[in-house]
């Protein structure tokens, strides 16, 4: 966490704001002696190959052999035809 003034801010705003996107800085923004504003980076994007990546490194080991199974049995059964629930 970095303290800076409001005038250290303004006056070098990209630099700044840069630090906070690449160097992922928390910047703490003082006026009068006091705090006044944080500024924090944002959430990391990722795409969903990413995320699903994430998520199956969480799960124990014998979950994703039986979420294999359970995408096969499903894919059999789409295979075989999705009923229209608003036909008559």
């Amino acid at each position: 966490m970095r303290t800076v003034s409001a005038t250290e801010l303004a006056r070098n705003f990209r630099a700044m704001l840069d630090s906070v996107e690449f160097k992922h800085e928390e910047l703490v923004i003082i006026r009068n002696n006091h705090e006044v504003a944080r500024i924090i980076p944002g959430p990391a994007s990722m795409t969903a190959l990413e995320a699903m990546a994430d998520i199956f490194r969480t799960l124990p080991e014998d979950a994703g052999a039986g979420w294999l199974e359970d995408s096969r049995a499903s894919d059999r059964i789409l295979r075989n035809g999705v009923r229209d629930p608003w036909a008559t």
